[in-house]
C-alpha cells in the first residue's frame, strides 16, 4: 500500500469520514486477520479479535498522533486485544487448548509443521516470535508494541526459537514428519 494514500485515508478517518475508514479496513483487514490467526491459532477467534481491534481503532482514531503511524498503531491494538484475551482465559482452559486443532488456514508440509510447532509455544513466546519473524519487527519495536521489557522480549524470542528448532527437528527431508516419540 502506498504510504501517502494510507496516510490521507487516516487523516480523513480521524475526522470522522466513515468511507475513508471503510477503505482502511478493506486494505488492512487481511493483514490484521493473518496476524491474529498466527497469534491465536483459531480462525474464528482471530476474526473476532480483528473485529474488536477495528472497532477500537474507529473509536480511538482521533487520538492517533501521526497518520503515518497507523499500521504500527493498529498492530499494537491487535496485540493488546490478543493479550487481553489470553489474560481472560483461565489456566485450565489454556492447558486444554494446546493448539493441536485444525490450522487457521489450509497448509501443507513444512508450513503445517511450523504452525503446529508455533501452537505449542507459550502465548508470550508465540507473540514475540510472530512479531519478530512474521511481522519483521525489531526487539525494541516488539517491546514497544507489547509493553514487555526489552530483556523479556529477547528471552521469549531466544527460548521460542530454540523450542521451535526442537519441535521441527522431527521434520525430515521428504516433507513428512518422523515419528520420533
Amino acid at each position: 500500500m502506498d504510504p501517502a494514500v494510507e496516510s490521507g485515508l487516516v487523516v480523513l478517518a480521524m475526522h470522522g469520514d466513515r468511507a475513508a475508514f471503510s477503505e482502511l479496513v478493506r486494505l488492512r483487514q487481511c493483514w490484521l486477520r493473518n496476524l491474529l490467526r498466527r497469534l491465536c491459532r483459531d480462525a474464528a477467534l482471530a476474526d473476532d479479535l480483528a473485529q474488536q481491534t477495528l472497532l477500537q481503532a474507529w473509536r480511538s482514531l482521533p487520538s492517533l498522533r501521526e497518520s503515518a503511524a497507523f499500521a504500527g498503531w493498529l498492530r499494537r491494538l491487535a496485540v493488546n486485544a490478543f493479550l487481553m484475551h489470553v489474560r481472560r482465559v483461565t489456566p485450565e482452559i489454556r492447558a486444554d487448548q494446546d493448539g493441536r486443532g485444525e490450522p487457521a488456514t489450509p497448509t501443507t508440509g513444512l508450513a503445517l509443521d511450523l504452525d503446529n510447532a508455533l501452537s505449542q509455544l507459550a502465548a508470550a513466546e508465540r507473540l514475540c516470535i510472530v512479531l519478530a519473524y512474521n511481522e519483521g519487527l525489531s526487539h525494541g519495536e516488539i517491546a514497544s508494541a507489547t509493553g514487555l521489557p526489552l530483556g523479556t522480549v529477547k528471552s521469549h524470542i531466544r527460548r521460542g526459537a530454540a523450542r521451535l528448532r526442537t519441535l521441527l527437528v522431527a521434520y525430515d527431508q521428504t516433507g513428512e514428519r518422523a515419528h520420533a516419540e
